[in-house]
């Protein structure tokens, strides 16, 4: 198979001969076509290499992007680990706390990782952060569950503590801890000679001897539940104060107070006197608990 030849004829100037060459058509051909796909293929880099450089002021801004992210990363890593140790430090003032009322603590209870410090990565985040910030990332949302756990937890400790001590101040409000009157006393609490039989008597209450007329005051917070006229009592007073706790008050002049009245601390609720079984102006006194009277010296505070 024969190839058909393209002639190419050289004429210089001045007197030299021509030249000529014959080169099959198939390589000229050939030669086009690399010609041709070289062009192409420049012309593709120069596209590319413009439309790079179009892009590289958007590179820049998203490079700048990227380190001030990274920043803003380290910022709230370190923020992470401030507020770690902080509520760790509150959860530790709030057993001390708990421990000084002598209220149970429910740390088995609270969340299983608890609160023993941040995470060793979140420790030194720069550093971290140079090794993997993914990694960083993926500890700093691990701290932030934990931070809520522990937050919720610490609200219901809060609520718990807070609730107990409402009641300890409720309790405390409602205990008789203050004389009711004025005077000396002239008679203990349990057993005694009776001043009227001479026999051997159990004395509920405490005697308490004042002019007559003297003022009586509730020696807690109650709500009045019996005022009148009571056997050898005489004229007296019955307060409730709750958890189980009555006072009364015996042979009084006159009562202040009516029934189903609130009555605070320190409130004048009655005068004393001298009515019933009695030998002189006195107040008896009785303290109540769960029904059994009990000495009201165990309760006054002065």
């Amino acid at each position: 198979m024969t190839f058909k030849k393209l002639t190419i004829v050289f004429v210089p100037d001045g007197t030299s001969g021509t030249r000529q060459f014959s080169l099959p058509k198939v390589v000229l051909y050939a030669l086009i076509v690399c010609l041709l796909g070289g062009g192409a293929y420049f012309g593709w880099i120069c596209q590319d290499y413009l439309g790079l450089r179009a892009k590289m002021p958007r590179f820049a801004q998203l490079e700048k992007e990227d380190e001030f992210q990274k920043k803003q990363v380290l910022h709230l890593a370190e923020r992470i680990n401030n507020m770690t140790k902080r509520v760790g430090e509150l959860e530790a003032v709030d057993h001390r706390l708990r421990a000084m009322v002598n209220m149970e603590t429910s740390e088995d209870n609270g969340p299983s990782n608890g609160v023993g410090g941040p995470d060793p990565v979140l420790r030194d985040p720069r550093q971290a952060a140079e090794k993997s910030f993914r990694t960083l990332v993926r500890k700093m949302h691990s701290s932030l569950d934990n931070l809520n756990d522990e937050i919720a937890y610490g609200k219901r400790e809060k609520a718990e503590l807070e609730k107990f001590l409402e009641e300890q101040k409720t309790l405390l409000a409602s205990t008789p801890s203050i004389w009711p009157t004025k005077g000396w006393m002239s008679s203990g609490f349990g057993y005694r000679t009776s001043p009227f039989t001479g026999q051997r008597e159990f004395h509920k209450g405490i005697d308490i001897s004042a002019r007559l007329n003297a003022p009586i005051i509730a020696p807690a917070n109650g709500i009045v539940r019996f005022v009148g006229w009571d056997h050898g009592y005489g004229k007296s007073i019955i307060i409730s104060h709750g958890h189980g706790i009555k006072t009364r008050y015996g042979h009084l002049q006159k009562a202040l107070v009516k029934k189903g009245q609130y009555v605070k601390r320190g409130d004048t609720i009655a005068l004393v006197g001298s009515t019933g079984r009695s030998t002189g102006s006195h107040l008896h006194y009785e303290v109540h608990v769960n029904g059994m009277a009990v000495n009201p010296l165990r309760y006054i505070l002065n």
